[in-house]
């Protein structure tokens, strides 16, 4: 499969970015993320600086693989992440556009590499159980029912990769934000906080980030499929403990 790539090259932050186009053939079984690294080993072969991209664990789990592809978040298959995309799913598709997050919060380093340490930020204003608990206790003790558990286990399951943000037109992180909330504020040992929500609602808005207008954009674009119903039970607990 011979596919033509056209790749956001940026040398650092202050630079000016530009695409540049390159041609590669690999198989159909290749992921995305591999055919990335046969595209940057020919760039090295030939004493070419190679193409800057984010992974770490490769499965999906750690939301580090940061790509739009063709204007999608992480590619054009729902509840998946970038590295497990495969170019068979790209048959169709001759002509690849691949760039990174667009967010003024989340500033290009070089390449498709963009920080995100202003999520950092806002887990560090309140995405957090700060209660004293003393020594772990026996799972039981503290009686949870299966739906409270279900809905924060299921709020947790955000890998905070930024795809929210990056289909968002706002560049709204509000989706993470309520993922961190509903998930920690569902438990009777984050209950106690009641500033939480406003806590990194607050440190959203100074990260840089827009607000919600309710595009539910980021709900599609969500490797991990985080519902926007998460969004209503944080705003009902920011207007509660106003």
């Amino acid at each position: 499969m011979i596919f033509n790539l056209h790749i956001w090259r940026q040398k650092n932050a202050i630079a000016q970015g530009y695409f540049e186009q390159y041609q590669i053939d690999v198989s159909e079984s290749t992921s995305f993320l591999e055919m990335m690294d046969a595209l940057n080993e020919q760039l090295i072969t030939n004493g070419h600086d190679a193409i800057a991209f984010d992974f770490d664990c490769r499965e999906g789990i750690c939301g580090s693989c940061s790509l739009v592809i063709n204007g999608a978040p992480h590619g054009k298959h729902r509840a998946t992440t970038t590295c497990q995309a495969y170019m068979r799913d790209y048959a169709d598709e001759s002509e690849l556009w691949i760039e990174p997050w667009r967010a003024t919060a989340f500033p290009i380093v070089k390449d498709l590499v963009v920080d995100r340490f202003a999520f950092d930020k806002i887990i560090q204003a309140g995405g957090y159980i700060a209660t004293r608990t003393g020594s772990a206790s026996e799972a039981n003790t503290i009686a949870i029912a299966k739906e409270t558990a279900d809905d924060a286990f299921d709020a947790a399951t955000c890998i905070g990769c930024g795809a929210c943000v990056a289909v968002c037109p706002n560049a709204s992180a509000t989706l993470f934000v309520a993922a961190k909330v509903s998930h920690l504020s569902s438990l009777p040992q984050g209950e106690i906080d009641s500033q939480r929500a406003k806590k990194m609602l607050t440190e959203m808005d100074t990260q840089g980030f827009g607000t919600c207008s309710n595009y539910r954009e980021c709900e599609r674009a969500c490797p991990k499929e985080i519902s926007v119903s998460n969004i209503t039970k944080m705003n009902k607990l920011l207007y509660q403990h106003k």
